[in-house]
């Protein structure tokens, strides 16, 4: 097991990639329900989600919490009312449930401090370019299931945009 320290820097963003345990493929099939985890969430914490997509064995997002040691809670507070209310045929074995898991989530999620403008446009880029990475779609603004058409919607990209740089590493 590694030393990870978790960063808690206030007044930041935080990219956070979230993964279904053995990448199942389950989250846009139940998208209503992520949705009200993410409402659920938003009842106990302040947060403001800047960019998302939801993909269907993982989820990145860019929030601002109004707290930096929140985010934590926050990632929780999603998972376990998604999993809470994920219908009985998406949950695995007793042995699981045994550890309070039911197979549906990893047990780590990815978490990076983003400390600049520069960095910010890049995780953004990122997160927006996910799908077609992905080969779930020949082009961002198709995928329903993202904030890229937000974001052409102000300006941020035109609605060709398609494309970041594959030199980037993000790891």
């Amino acid at each position: 097991m590694s030393n990870y320290i978790r960063i808690f820097a206030d007044n930041h963003p935080y990219f956070i990639t979230i993964t279904t345990q053995n990448r199942r493929p389950i989250l846009t099939d139940n998208i209503k329900l992520l949705r009200q985890a993410f409402a659920n969430s938003k009842q106990y914490f302040d947060y403001s989600i800047d960019s998302i997509v939801i993909l269907p064995d993982h989820l990145h997002m860019i929030i601002y919490p109004s707290s930096a040691t929140d985010y934590p809670k926050i990632i929780t507070s999603i998972k376990t009312y998604f999993s809470k209310h994920l219908p009985q045929r998406y949950k695995t074995t007793h042995s699981q449930n045994k550890k309070r898991e039911l197979g549906i989530w990893q047990r780590r999620y990815y978490e990076h401090t983003i400390r600049d403008e520069k960095e910010l446009e890049r995780y953004r880029n990122y997160i927006h370019y996910n799908p077609v990475k992905h080969k779930l779609t020949t082009s961002a603004k198709k995928w329903d299931f993202s904030s890229f058409n937000k974001f052409v919607k102000n300006g941020f990209y035109t609605s060709d945009w398609y494309s970041w740089d594959e030199n980037i590493d993000l790891d």
